[in-house]
């Protein structure tokens, strides 16, 4: 007899039974990853903590993910991720990479005590939109701070809780705590604190901490693969490495969400494809104008769309024709105004 309560402190609960398990092949058994190392990965299963080899045919898999193992240990079946934390490769390929699956949280954490870089966390709520979770952004470091800029950020991210938190001096964190469902994420730079505080959610130091480096306050990674562990108080939790990289990959219903604020003035735009550029009638740019819109945002606004639909035109082959053609028209009119001049 299978004893699924082993699995309910990884996140195993009623509704995921209802969907997985009629999704299960024959002789399979439920499993979630753990931790991954390459062509093996950790994970918990009915009976237990146990080493799992991944067969070829399976890639991709990720800490989080559900997965059907056959009676020798082996992941034989991937199962529907329910959501997936995906950035672009840093390879600059435009590749997807899933930096965690079945995520619930994400807390997007930036180290309070030095500059609160905004493009950044935008760039993040990007992801976490987009992943179907629900974002929270952290300040951690919240001791260390001078002035923490809570209302600033809190502006940026419409439909996220804001938070300042010390896990040093266990500042905020019952609120965080109780903010808290299923499975959740932290993502950040190195020297975010992230494992600092993942430490302090779980109550015991699990993972390992570096100071950050005092003479360009930048951290050093200290946690190099993506871990999910038990909450004490239910839920699980994953801790991943520090990002230097976030590259956006098919993120536009998370920028829009992430720009809800923007994309909400573009309805009484004059003209209904506004690029918000210099049309006459934009009200985006209105908004500049009179103060109620930074321009700071709207530039990140229009450096992460454009970043994403960049990123799109290299695996969508009638949008990388289109960019092709607008080149060539370009290149064109170029090539034809400098024959008018005389040049050749």
């Amino acid at each position: 007899m299978v004893d699924y309560d082993r699995l309910v402190p990884y996140g195993w609960t009623e509704a995921v039974a209802n969907e997985y398990l009629p999704q299960l092949d024959p002789d399979r058994t439920p499993a979630r990853i753990v931790r991954m190392d390459r062509s093996e990965c950790d994970v918990a299963t009915p009976s237990g903590p146990a080493r799992a080899t991944c067969t070829r045919d399976l890639t991709g898999l990720c800490t989080g993910d559900w997965v059907g193992l056959d009676s020798e240990g082996t992941v034989r079946q991937l199962l529907p991720r329910r959501s997936a934390i995906v950035r672009s490769s840093v390879s600059g390929r435009s590749v997807a990479q899933v930096l965690a699956a079945n995520v619930d949280t994400v807390l997007i954490c930036t180290a309070a005590d030095g500059d609160v870089d905004l493009g950044r966390i935008e760039r993040m709520l990007a992801l976490a939109w987009e992943s179907n979770a629900q974002p929270i952004v952290v300040l951690t470091k919240a001791d260390a701070a001078e002035d923490i800029p809570l209302d600033v950020v809190r502006a940026i991210a419409p439909g996220a809780t804001v938070l300042a938190v010390s896990a040093a001096a266990e500042v905020g964190l019952d609120v965080l705590t109780a903010l808290l469902d299923g499975t959740v994420a932290l993502i950040g730079p190195s020297g975010a604190g992230k494992s600092t505080l993942a430490n302090a959610l779980l109550g015991e130091e699990v993972f390992a901490t570096n100071a950050v480096r005092a003479v360009d306050g930048k951290g050093r990674h200290t946690t190099v693969h993506r871990e999910l562990r038990a909450l004490p108080g239910g839920g699980t939790l994953i801790d991943t490495p520090g990002l230097r990289g976030i590259g956006l990959h098919d993120a536009a219903e998370g920028l829009s969400k992430t720009f809800s604020d923007i994309e909400s003035l573009t309805a009484d735009c004059r003209f209904t494809d506004c690029a918000h550029e210099s049309e006459p009638g934009c009200a985006v740019l209105a908004a500049v104008d009179n103060g109620t819109l930074p321009e700071r945002r709207l530039a990140s606004y229009r450096k992460l769309a454009k970043e994403n639909e960049y990123q799109a035109a290299k695996t969508d082959k009638r949008l990388a024709a289109e960019r092709e053609k607008v080149w060539r028209d370009i290149t064109k009119f170029q090539r034809r105004h400098y024959r008018a001049r005389g040049h050749r």
